[in-house]
């Protein structure tokens, strides 16, 4: 095990899906919480396995319902997205006997809207949004993009392993490649001693086919290079 004193909390997207149970019986097993968000379209197609997720100590969030690109849409479209969702999640945690305490929002591929980003920032703050805790991150970009004052959930480290898809030439080795990294183009290296990280991860059927356990690599593979793993907190 490393001394490196890195930190990061776990995001995972898209959930549900038929991978979810076994990614969190995972997590359980190392003692790491995860906050994961949920396309309202997968919920319903998988609503037992988001149900499990909550049951087994998970946090989940509202990813919107059907995973637009939200500049592309309307104001009234994307609270609209938003809301659907809210009511979806309202019943799902209600039927898994869990309480909603915290309601995170990420926006599906990190578009925050566009020319509504403002508009969207107002809404979350109206209507009790939890804003993710980000104030241990140190890293002079993300507060120059503002990120530290938005609602939402962005990340500082994305897997990109929604890649891995046949003819796409990015395979595996390229995320391996992603997380050793200690100079990338964009944001800090995972690595690095010291960091704290907000890391994106997906529940994708379509990878699981391709890399089994693509989870449990990736995250082993983090554990062993001395990341701990924080549970979610909110403002």
């Amino acid at each position: 095990m490393s001394d490196k004193d890195i930190r990061a909390v776990l995001t995972i997207d898209d959930i549900a899906s038929r991978n979810t149970t076994a990614i969190v019986d995972y997590l359980n097993s190392k003692g790491i919480t995860a906050l994961m968000f949920a396309v309202g379209q997968n919920v319903e197609r998988y609503y037992d396995n988001a149900v499990y997720a909550l049951q087994h100590g998970m946090i989940v969030g509202n990813h919107s319902y059907s995973h637009p690109a939200f500049s592309e849409i309307t104001l009234a479209e994307a609270k609209d997205e938003i809301a659907k969702n809210e009511a979806l999640l309202d019943k799902l945690y209600s039927d898994a006997g869990v309480e909603r305490r915290y309601r995170p929002f990420r926006f599906p591929y990190g578009n925050k809207g566009g020319a509504n980003r403002e508009a969207l920032q107002e809404y979350f703050r109206a209507n009790g949004f939890s804003k993710l805790r980000d104030d241990a991150i140190p890293y002079e970009y993300w507060r120059k993009a503002g990120l530290d004052r938005d609602i939402d959930t962005l990340w500082t480290f994305d897997f990109a392993e929604y890649n891995i898809r046949p003819g796409t030439g990015f395979t595996a080795d390229d995320v391996w490649k992603r997380i050793r990294d200690m100079e990338p183009h964009m944001g800090a290296p995972l690595l690095a001693s010291g960091g704290r990280h907000i890391l994106l991860l997906h529940a994708h059927d379509e990878t699981e086919e391709l890399v089994p356990e693509y989870w449990r690599q990736f995250i082993d593979c983090l554990l062993e290079n001395g990341v701990s793993f924080d549970a979610p907190e909110f403002f």
